[in-house]
């Protein structure tokens, strides 16, 4: 007997979500199916991919392992399904791409690579830039299009966005921090811990807008543009963040692990967009392009 595809979805979306609850709002499910669909998928590989707690799982060594290779499987057959919808319809040119720095490090990269196997004649000129910088370049003409976050974007000024992905803002925490034994955390409880903000991309002054209506503010102990860097004082006790799912990932580079926890107040999503000109239509490349990009990130239906 073999897995099935949707096992491995199933296993996914726990994993990267660290709560069976999670996965299953995310996958529309219900969490029996999700716990079955992962039991079942440890069963026939023989091995154990998750450890459970009351507050959560965590994977294994063995299920850190078979992530990156379900991970793999799931590519691969999006890429075939885009291979069988295009059939023999040729598509070649080049697509000017403005993008910010955590988009493309965290939404874009994963994702060139099946680009550029399912469209080899493409070729994709990316510049990295800010927000702004890139939506005035599409609006001037010298990109064809932008992959931002669009959170406070204006829906006007000769520019289109298209909603690609929608990414929760939670609390990260260290692996040993006393508000764990909280299901979700207010803002005022934040308040009382160190702090730490991620500067890049605009990222504080857009956490301000939902502080500036809170009473207390955070006690902010260190500012950095790195991702990384806070991961890592996070997972160390430094203090904690509120980042959002998309940069999320459970382990620091020194091998510490990093929860995180709802958050109780009205805590806005972080949007990535498709930014486009309103008066200029797109080249038959870069509408591929961001044909494709939608397609893989509103999750089709695989075949199970």
């Amino acid at each position: 007997m073999t897995f099935s595809l949707k096992q491995v979805r199933y296993f996914i979306a726990a994993a990267e979500t660290g709560q069976v609850s999670r996965a299953a709002i995310q996958l529309n499910v219900s969490q029996s199916a999700v716990t079955t669909a992962i039991r079942q998928l440890e069963d026939l590989i023989g091995i154990t991919l998750l450890n459970r707690t009351s507050l959560g799982v965590t994977l294994t060594r063995d299920g850190e392992q078979f992530l990156r290779r379900g991970r793999d499987i799931i590519a691969t057959v999006e890429q075939a399904l885009h291979l069988q919808r295009d059939g023999e319809r040729e598509v070649a040119g080049e697509v000017r791409l403005g993008t910010t720095t955590i988009v493309t490090g965290y939404f874009l990269a994963p994702l060139l690579a099946r680009f550029h196997y399912v469209y080899p004649d493409v070729r994709l000129i990316l510049e990295e830039l800010s927000r702004q910088a890139a939506e005035k370049a599409v609006l001037d003409g010298r990109f064809d299009l932008a992959l931002t976050m669009t959170q406070d974007a204006q829906q006007d000024g000769g520019l289109n966005y298209k909603l690609l992905h929608r990414s929760s803002r939670r609390l990260w925490l260290s692996a040993n921090h006393a508000l764990l034994a909280k299901e979700s955390v207010t803002l005022g409880e934040v308040a009382q811990e160190p702090y730490i903000a991620l500067t890049v991309d605009d990222a504080w002054d857009n956490a301000l807008r939902y502080w500036e209506t809170e009473p207390v503010k955070p006690k902010v102990v260190y500012r950095t543009d790195s991702v990384e860097a806070i991961r890592t004082m996070v997972a160390s006790g430094l203090g904690v963040s509120i980042l959002s799912d998309i940069i999320y990932r459970r382990w620091s580079l020194d091998g510490q692990r990093v929860e995180t926890r709802d958050l109780q107040n009205n805590v806005p999503t972080l949007d990535v967009s498709i930014v486009t000109a309103t008066q200029r239509k797109l080249s038959p490349a870069a509408k591929t392009f961001t044909t494709f990009i939608q397609r893989i990130v509103s999750s089709p239906q695989l075949p199970q």
